[in-house]
C-alpha cells in the first residue's frame, strides 16, 4: 500500500546522501515512500535508523501480519499496534524521534482513526506519550464522560498545554487588531485637538482643496506661482477611552462531534474577548440543548471541559436564546460557529437571524474556525443565510480576528476564497 506525503520519512531523516551514489539514495528514497510490499522491486534494504522509521510507518499504515507491534520483526508487514499499551506507547515515543512535531501528529490522529485506539487514551501513561494538538484535544473532550478520575488530571494537563500554545499564538495579533477596530468604530466628528485622526479628515475634506498664489512665486527658481491647502471643514477623530463596553460580542457555537476543532478555537478567542474590557462577550454552546459558559471564560480549559461533544443540533433554540440577552442591538456581533445541520426548526432559524439583522445586529455564519477548511455543511442553509446578508464560510484562526474587526466597524466580512465558500 502506497504511503501518502505526510507518511514519508525521506523528509525527515537526517541521513547526508553525499557517500551514495545518486541512483542509490534514489531508490532508498522510493522504497521509503512505498513501504516493503510494493517495493519489492527496488532491491533495497534499510537499515539503522532508516529501519526503525520504516518499522513505525509499518505498525500503523501496513498490512499483513508478521512484525510486531514496535515495527521489529521478520517477513510481511503489519498494522501492528494492536490493542497493547505498552506497544503503543513504545510507538509513540518512537515516531516522536524520528518524526518532526507536524507528523507526529498526523500520525497520532491517523492511529485513533485507523486502529481505534481511542480507549487507550484513557490511561495517564498514554496521555504522558502523545504530542499534544487541537484534534487530540477535541478527542480527549469526546471520551470526557468516560474518563476515570486517575486519567483526568493528566487530560487537564495535556489540554492545558494546547490552550497556552494557542493563546500564545493568538492573543496578540486579536488584541492590537480588534482594539483599533473598535477605536475606528468610536470615531466622532468633533474631536479634541489631540483625538483628530489627520489622515481621515484630509481624505474626507479634499473636495475643500483650495489653490492659492505663491507668496514668492515671482523670486523661487522653478516654481509654477500657485500652492495650495485643504481647508477641513469637517473634523474626524478618536473619541476618548471609555471604561464601559463599545462593543457586545456573542459566540453560539455547535458543540456537536463534527466541530470539535472549532469548539477548542472558539473558546480560546472566548476568552481572550472576555480579557477586553471595551468588549462585553458571551459563550453560548449547544447542540440540542443550549449552555451558556460566559462564567467560566477566564480559564478556556474550564470553557471545554464544559463542553459535550456529540449529540444533535438545535440552532434555533441556541439562536433564541442568544437573542433573549441583546440588548443594544446596534452595538452587538453574534457569530454563529456551526456546519448549519439543523435539527431544530429551520423557518424559524432563518426568521431570527432576520430578526436580528433588522434590529441592527452584525450576523457572522462561520462554517468551521479551524485550519482545515470548509467542513461538510449544508448547502441550502448556507445559501438561505447568504440570503439574508450573512454569507456562511469557513474561517481559519489566523483570519478570525480580522473578521471580527470588519463586524465591529460593520464593513464587508473578508470572506476567504470561493473554495472555503457555499
Amino acid at each position: 500500500m502506497n504511503r501518502t506525503p505526510g507518511e514519508t520519512a525521506e523528509r525527515t531523516t537526517e541521513r547526508t546522501v553525499s557517500d551514495s551514489p545518486p541512483d542509490a539514495e534514489r531508490l532508498r528514497r522510493w522504497r521509503m515512500v512505498l513501504g516493503a510490499d510494493s517495493a519489492d522491486s527496488t532491491g533495497r534494504t534499510l537499515t539503522g535508523q532508516d529501519a526503525a522509521m520504516d518499522g513505525a510507518l509499518d505498525a500503523l499504515y501496513g498490512g499483513g501480519a508478521g512484525k510486531k507491534p514496535n515495527g521489529r520483526g521478520t517477513g510481511g508487514r503489519s498494522a501492528g499496534l494492536g490493542a497493547s499499551a505498552p506497544s503503543v506507547a513504545r510507538w509513540l515515543g518512537d515516531i516522536r524521534t524520528y518524526f518532526p512535531s507536524s507528523v507526529v501528529q498526523v500520525m497520532q490522529r491517523d492511529a485513533i482513526e485507523r486502529l481505534g485506539l481511542s480507549a487507550l487514551l484513557l490511561e495517564p501513561e498514554m496521555l504522558e506519550a502523545v504530542e499534544p494538538d487541537v484534534h487530540l484535544v477535541g478527542t480527549l473532550l469526546s471520551l470526557d464522560k468516560a474518563m476515570p478520575e486517575t486519567t483526568k488530571e493528566t487530560a487537564r494537563a495535556v489540554v492545558r498545554k494546547v490552550v497556552e500554545d494557542l493563546e500564545r499564538r493568538l492573543e496578540s495579533r486579536t488584541r492590537a487588531t480588534l482594539t483599533g477596530a473598535l477605536d475606528r468604530s468610536a470615531r466622532i466628528s468633533r474631536p479634541r485637538h489631540r483625538d483628530i485622526d489627520w489622515d481621515r479628515t484630509i481624505r474626507a475634506n479634499l473636495k475643500n482643496y483650495l489653490t492659492l498664489p505663491a507668496p514668492d512665486a515671482a523670486t523661487t527658481a522653478g516654481s509654477t506661482g500657485t500652492t495650495g491647502t485643504v481647508v477641513p471643514e469637517r473634523l474626524v477623530g478618536y473619541g476618548r477611552s471609555s471604561r464601559s463596553a463599545r462593543k457586545d460580542i456573542v459566540l453560539c457555537v455547535d458543540q456537536s462531534g463534527s466541530m470539535a476543532a472549532s469548539v477548542v478555537y472558539a473558546s480560546v478567542f472566548g476568552a481572550v474577548l472576555a480579557s477586553m474590557r471595551t468588549l462585553s462577550t458571551r459563550l453560548v454552546v449547544f447542540d440540542t440543548a443550549v449552555v451558556d459558559l460566559t462564567d467560566q471564560l477566564d480559564d478556556p480549559v474550564d470553557v471545554l471541559f464544559g463542553t459535550q461533544l456529540g449529540g444533535g443540533t438545535d440552532i434555533n433554540r441556541a439562536l433564541a436564546y442568544c437573542q433573549s440577552r441583546i440588548t443594544r442591538p446596534a452595538d452587538t456581533v453574534v457569530v454563529l460557529i456551526s456546519d448549519l445541520y439543523e435539527g431544530g426548526i429551520r423557518d424559524e432559524m432563518l426568521k431570527r437571524v432576520a430578526a436580528m439583522k433588522a434590529s441592527g445586529v452584525q450576523f457572522v455564519s462561520l462554517l468551521a474556525l479551524s485550519d482545515e477548511g470548509a467542513p461538510a455543511y449544508d448547502h441550502e442553509h448556507a445559501a438561505a443565510l447568504g440570503a439574508l446578508g450573512a454569507p456562511a464560510f469557513a474561517c481559519t484562526p489566523d483570519l478570525f480576528p480580522d473578521v471580527m474587526a470588519a463586524a465591529i466597524e460593520k464593513r464587508p466580512l473578508p470572506i476567504p476564497d470561493k473554495e472555503y465558500q457555499p
